[in-house]
C-alpha cells in the first residue's frame, strides 16, 4: 500500500474527525475565553502603555489600574497632543482636561475605555457575532490567543480580539469592515501586572500655575420623552438617555445611546430655533458614520462606530407621540 493511501486509509479520517470536534467545540471553548477577558480587564491589576490608531489620528496612553475592595480604579494620562487625564472609579468617569490657560474638569459614566471594551454580560453578544479562532501572536511582549467576533449581518462591524493567554487580558483589539479594512485598533506596546495595593497614583497632578473649572455642559440626568423609535435594527437596545447643555445655546440637546453590547450609536435631538441652519445628509469619518435629518421641528442627527445602513435606519425609525 502506498504512503498516500495509508494516509487516506489511517490517518486522514482521524485528522477530520479532530477538525470536526475542534469546530463543534471550538466556539463554546471561545466564549469562555471572551467571558474571561471581559473580567480580566476588570479584576486584575496592571500597568502599561498602550497606543490607539484611527485614520490620522494617533494617541499614546498610559495606564494604571486596580481592583481593589470590590471597587475598580484607574487612571489614564493621554501622552501625545494636549494633555489629559481619565480618572474612573467604578462607573463614575472624571478628565481633567487641560484647554487654553485653565484645566476643565468633565463628568462622564460608563465608558467601555480599553481595556474593558467588552461587557460583563456577554448574551447580546452571542446572539449578535459568531467566534472563529484565528491562532496565536505574541503582543506587548506576551503570548495571545486571536479569536475574530464576527457579525450575524451588515449593521454592525467585524472585531479582531488579542486576548492574554495567560490572564485573560485583552491586548489588543481591531475594527473591521465588511472589505476587510481596519478601520480602528487599540492596543498594548507594553504591560506588566501590578504587585502593590497602593492607591498613591490615583490623584491627579496638579498644576498650580493654572485655576481648575468645571464643565457643566453635561448634564447627566435621565429623561424620559415623547421620542419612538418604533423599529431598532436587530440587536440594538436603548441603554440610556440624558440632556446636554451646548455652550452658547439657549435650548438643551437630547442624547439617547443604543448598543449591541459592543457597538454603540448616539442620537441627538433638538429643537431648531431661529437662526439655526438645519443639516440634513450623510458623512463618513473613518470607523464613524453621520446621519442628519429633521422631523418635526427638530434636528436629528445620528452617530456611531457601525456602518452606514445602521445610523440611517435608526434616523429613518424616530416619531414623536402625538
Amino acid at each position: 500500500m502506498s504512503l498516500k493511501l495509508v494516509f487516506r486509509a489511517f490517518f486522514l479520517p482521524a485528522l477530520l474527525l479532530a477538525v470536526f470536534n475542534q469546530s463543534v467545540y471550538a466556539e463554546e471553548d471561545l466564549w469562555v475565553t471572551m467571558q474571561k477577558t471581559a473580567s480580566a480587564a476588570r479584576e486584575l491589576n496592571y500597568q502599561g502603555l498602550f497606543v490607539y490608531h484611527n485614520g490620522a489620528t494617533i494617541r499614546s496612553v498610559q495606564i494604571t489600574h486596580m481592583y481593589e475592595g470590590g471597587r475598580e480604579f484607574s487612571r489614564n494620562v493621554v501622552l501625545d497632543g494636549r494633555p489629559r487625564e481619565v480618572f474612573s472609579e467604578g462607573d463614575d468617569i472624571v478628565i481633567f482636561n487641560a484647554k487654553n490657560d485653565k484645566i476643565v474638569i468633565e463628568k462622564r459614566r460608563g465608558q467601555n475605555l480599553f481595556p474593558a471594551m467588552l461587557p460583563t454580560q456577554l448574551y447580546p453578544l452571542k446572539q449578535n457575532y459568531k467566534l472563529k479562532y484565528v491562532g496565536q501572536e505574541r503582543i506587548a511582549g506576551r503570548l495571545a490567543q486571536v479569536i475574530d467576533m464576527v457579525p450575524n449581518d451588515n449593521l454592525r462591524y467585524q472585531y479582531r480580539v488579542w486576548s492574554d493567554a495567560e490572564y485573560g487580558l485583552l491586548l489588543k483589539m481591531s475594527m473591521v469592515d465588511a472589505q476587510g479594512h481596519t478601520l480602528e485598533q487599540i492596543g498594548f506596546n507594553q504591560v506588566s501586572m501590578l504587585q502593590t495595593k497602593d492607591l498613591d497614583w490615583f490623584q491627579p497632578k496638579i498644576d498650580a500655575t493654572k485655576p481648575y473649572v468645571m464643565d457643566d455642559s453635561t448634564d447627566l440626568t435621565h429623561i424620559e420623552d415623547n421620542l419612538v423609535i418604533a423599529n431598532l435594527p436587530t440587536g440594538y437596545k436603548k441603554v440610556d438617555q440624558i440632556q446636554l447643555k451646548v455652550q452658547g445655546k439657549n435650548t438643551t440637546v437630547q442624547q439617547l445611546i443604543f448598543s449591541d453590547g459592543l457597538a454603540s450609536v448616539s442620537l441627538f435631538v433638538e429643537p431648531i430655533v431661529k437662526g439655526m441652519q438645519a443639516r440634513v445628509g450623510k458623512k463618513n469619518m473613518g470607523s464613524t458614520n453621520v446621519y442628519a435629518h429633521v422631523l418635526n421641528g427638530y434636528q436629528l442627527v445620528v452617530v456611531g462606530e457601525v456602518p452606514a445602513q445602521t445610523v440611517e435606519q435608526i434616523a429613518q425609525q424616530v416619531t414623536f407621540k402625538k
